[in-house]
């Protein structure tokens, strides 16, 4: 028995050793390719700086899908998503537009009070002119709109558009500019509405821009100016010969509050008034701002002004000191600067340059 275990005993002792051998070369390889398979693994699951995960998608998705939810003029409106066949009426609703560079998401424009913008007139003349004032409900729905957007209330009559609640049961969501409907709108009410049309075009970032422009030119103005211990005072003259239509609590009678004068009629609690030329002259205004538009030129009105008897003896006639404001920039949209510039300026032309 000896004998037969001693035969073996090399044999046995030769497959251990190489069991051992094998062991001993092997386990190191293992280890080190399980290990760098699994840092391949990670690398492969953690993105690299900069890039996005699928759930980073997925939220960015969501974000861009989130129904905007805007007050209009006392109603809720809900966007699903950004507006793709748009109609503006009124100019300073349309210039608003293609200020954002929304003129891809326009199918029809009316309604113009002025010359567009040089900056805006390539964009502009690509798109369709519905009328020279407000289209036609007909006319309006031929271009299958999915949205319209007027500088005021007017638009939405039965004897233009049609109203809003019909509108909306047609498909056509709606939009007016509450600046131009409220009474004493100011600049910050401006900035609310062209944000709301950012925010419903998903454009937000190019609305803010916009409002950052327009602070950044009236503290430029402002800075300009320089304090003011008394305020110049402004007549707004509108229109009329045996009386006056002049701006009260108005959107242009707080560009006037914001460059250094007073309107001498902004205790009237009212839009626009009819006064008496008598008032004018008892108020004695040092400047007159003349609104041009329409059929009367600013020239004629500026006659008819200096030549009124009446008032001779005011301070503004008396100096010839006269702004012609045009609508289109007393309007409330983006042509704020130009407003500012053109009422800080008459006000103070040794500090402030046309």
């Amino acid at each position: 028995m000896k004998k037969n275990v001693s035969s073996w005993m090399p044999i046995l002792l030769g497959i251990v050793l190489l069991v051992f051998m094998s062991a001993c070369g092997n386990s190191p390889q293992s280890a080190n390719t399980q290990e760098a398979t699994a840092e391949q693994t990670q690398e492969q699951q953690q993105p690299e700086s900069g890039s996005a995960t699928d759930e980073d998608v997925s939220v960015e998705m969501e974000s861009e899908d989130t129904p905007v939810e805007i007050e209009n003029m006392g109603e809720k409106l809900v966007f699903a998503e950004a507006p793709t066949r748009a109609v503006t009426l009124n100019q300073h609703a349309t210039e608003v537009m293609l200020a954002l560079g929304l003129e891809a998401s326009m199918v029809g424009t009316a309604y113009l009070d002025d010359s567009i913008l040089p900056e805006f007139k390539e964009a502009y003349d690509n798109i369709p002119v519905l009328s020279d004032q407000y289209p036609s409900k007909e006319v309006f729905l031929a271009t299958t709109p999915d949205f319209a957007y007027a500088g005021w209330q007017s638009a939405f009559t039965e004897k233009s558009l049609g109203m809003r609640s019909d509108l909306a049961k047609l498909g056509v969501q709606t939009y007016v500019q509450e600046s131009s409907s409220k009474p004493s709108p100011t600049l910050e009410d401006v900035y609310r509405d062209i944000l709301n049309i950012g925010r419903i075009f998903r454009v937000e970032d190019r609305a803010q821009a916009i409002v950052d422009n327009i602070t950044t030119r009236l503290e430029e103005i402002q800075s300009q100016i320089g304090t003011v211990d008394k305020p110049l005072k402004v007549f707004v003259y509108d229109s009329g010969d045996d009386k006056a239509l002049t701006a009260a609590n108005t959107y242009l009678t707080s560009l006037i509050n914001q460059v250094g004068g007073k309107n001498i009629f902004d205790d009237i609690d009212k839009g626009y008034a009819e006064v008496s030329w008598e008032e004018v002259v008892n108020r004695n205004p040092d400047v007159i701002v003349i609104v041009d538009y329409g059929d009367t030129t600013a020239e004629q009105k500026r006659e008819l002004l200096l030549n009124k008897a009446s008032l001779a003896d005011i301070h503004a006639v008396q100096n010839e000191r006269f702004i012609v404001m045009p609508l289109s920039a007393a309007a409330e949209g983006i042509r704020a600067p130009i407003a500012l510039q053109t009422l800080a300026a008459g006000l103070y032309p040794d500090k402030v340059k046309r």
